[in-house]
This record gives C-alpha cells, sequence and structure tokens, in this order.
C-alpha cells in the first residue's frame, strides 16, 4: 500500500490572485512615493468625501425642486386669467 500525495497544481485563479495581490502592492507603493504618506487616501477620508458628495447632490436636488417649483407657478400665474 503506497502513500502517495497528488501533485498539486498552480491553477489560473492562483495566479489572477498572485498578479492581482503584485499589483496591488506596486499600486500602493506608488501612491507612496508620489503623493506622499500624509496624503494617502484612507477609509475614513473616503468616506469623508462620500458625504460630502451626498451633501452637493442633495443640494443640487433641492434646487432643481426649487426652481421646478417657481416655473409651475409662474406657469399657473400666467394661466390665471386676468379680472
Amino acid at each position: 500500500m503506497s502513500t502517495s500525495t497528488p501533485h498539486q497544481t498552480i491553477g489560473l485563479t492562483t495566479i489572477s490572485r498572485t498578479v492581482a495581490s503584485l499589483a496591488v502592492g506596486v499600486v500602493h507603493t506608488l501612491e507612496r512615493a508620489v503623493i506622499g504618506p500624509d496624503r494617502m487616501r484612507t477609509a475614513s477620508g473616503n468616506a469623508w468625501e462620500a458625504i460630502c458628495a451626498d451633501r452637493a447632490r442633495a443640494d443640487q436636488r433641492a434646487e432643481l425642486e426649487r426652481l421646478v417649483a417657481e416655473l409651475a407657478a409662474a406657469r399657473a400665474r400666467a394661466r390665471q386669467p386676468v379680472g
């Protein structure tokens, strides 16, 4: 009785994960070198940017709704007969 272990092969997913891992490492190192460690993007920085973007979109939406309401009111006034 022989106990031979099967040969492990390197699959395509293993290669893809390795390449992706190396690419992330290179990008991280390059970002740190180009912009400096003090200006690195962080999760809290990304969250704050998302909050600011949401607020800006809400402000734009409110302004658009105000303009539409103003135009609708002006149109309603224009349709009223002069008495």
